[in-house]
């Protein structure tokens, strides 16, 4: 298990590092994934400050939700984080999608957000 450990954690710096470098003044968009929930901020790493989150946690999800684990989570994750984020003027941010691969839970959550207005 500490391999495994080791290795996420390689990959997630590898894609913050590259992340930091395309950033060039825009917020970004980070991704946490568990086994019984995904949550999502939006992220200002020139002052160090969360400009939005939004998670399966939510009170405005958790009613309507059957689990916070699958596809349709995911979405209406985006979906939210969209919405908060083009309220407090934020349009175009990085795609972090920390050391998870881009795919399932991650990508659904992701094309939500682009639905939802986001420009990654």
């Amino acid at each position: 298990m500490d391999k495994a450990n080791k290795l996420f954690k390689r990959r997630q710096t590898r894609v913050r590092t590259s992340i930091r470098q395309k950033a060039v003044g825009r917020p970004r968009l980070s991704v946490f994934r568990s086994s019984m929930h995904i949550y999502a901020q939006i992220i200002d790493d020139v002052n160090g400050a969360t400009v939005a989150a939004a998670s399966t946690l939510d009170k405005e999800l958790k009613g309507k939700l059957k689990t916070g684990a699958n596809l349709d989570a995911a979405k209406e994750v985006g979906k939210l984080i969209a919405s908060r984020a083009t309220a407090k003027g934020i349009k175009d941010v990085v795609f972090d999608r920390g050391g998870y691969m881009y795919h399932g839970r991650i990508k659904a959550l992701a094309d939500a957000a682009r639905e939802g207005g986001l420009a990654f």
